[in-house]
């Protein structure tokens, strides 16, 4: 795990996570060894490649993949290891918390990327995974677009709990730049509202995601199963995109409308 993360940077970041807000988060810089991070950057795919999964619609406009086949060697090693025992025990550790559980087939996870007319609204991911039956507890975004700038846009942004309306964020408190081997690591709960500004230059923002897992109370179990979006202040009032919204945190319908145009 040395040989690949680095520890030291990890185990600083996690000391403060509980004592950041509008939730608990931790934003680690060099998180990988600069040889690995180098090489996972040249593993990307282009973004035109017919094998990514693509989101186009109202509040997401980005491409992935979770698919461990199309993964090149070392991706596919970075991902085993971030899943490991390893990991969760040493995430579990400095958490306090008594398990924190991998998801192996890293679903909403894996290879993320995003162009100049990328799009991802503020959100409240899944709270409940919707295979496993666990709750899912924690991201780890990692970015891997080498030389970003931080005029370039494509930052990760966090709200605050709106006391008012639980279906929509409050004020935009956080915005954290997409610098190259960056992780940040981030409490899911269901008022952790985040989202990402679209990027400003026609650069590709590449990232890793994995999600981690917990076991859920019985009351959590009928929890969301699926993404929620809110509205952008352009796009309240919209009674087409309202409707996509709820179709796309069904998940009886979602499958049928994260492709929907514009």
């Amino acid at each position: 795990m040395r040989d690949y993360i680095n520890l030291k940077n990890l185990g600083k970041s996690m000391r403060t996570f509980y004592n950041k807000s509008p939730f608990p988060y931790a934003v680690i810089d060099n998180f990988f060894k600069p040889s690995i991070a180098n090489k996972l950057e040249k593993e990307f795919p282009k973004y035109k490649d017919k094998r990514l999964h693509e989101y186009k619609n109202y509040c997401e406009v980005k491409k992935t993949s979770n698919n461990w086949n199309f993964f090149p060697p070392l991706t596919y090693k970075v991902f085993s290891l971030l899943n490991s025992n390893q990991v969760t025990k040493f995430l579990s550790k400095k958490l306090k918390i008594p398990k924190v559980i991998p998801d192996y087939g890293l679903h909403g996870g894996g290879w993320h990327l995003m162009h100049h007319k990328g799009k991802l609204n503020p959100h409240l991911d899944y709270f409940i995974h919707p295979k496993a039956n666990l709750q899912r507890k924690y991201n780890l975004i990692i970015f891997l677009s080498k030389g970003w700038k931080e005029n370039w846009g494509g930052e990760i942004c966090f709200y605050k709990k709106n006391k008012k309306n639980m279906k929509l964020p409050g004020d935009l408190t956080t915005k954290i730049y997409p610098k190259f081997n960056r992780a940040v690591f981030f409490d899911v709960s269901n008022h952790s509202w985040h989202g990402v500004l679209q990027p400003k230059r026609k650069v590709i923002r590449n990232s890793m995601a994995v999600y981690y897992l917990i076991n859920p109370s019985k009351k959590d179990l009928l929890s969301r199963k699926k993404v929620f979006y809110a509205p952008t202040n352009k796009q309240k009032g919209n009674k087409k995109i309202l409707k996509f919204i709820k179709l796309r945190s069904s998940s009886k319908h979602f499958s049928k409308v994260y492709r929907k145009n514009k």
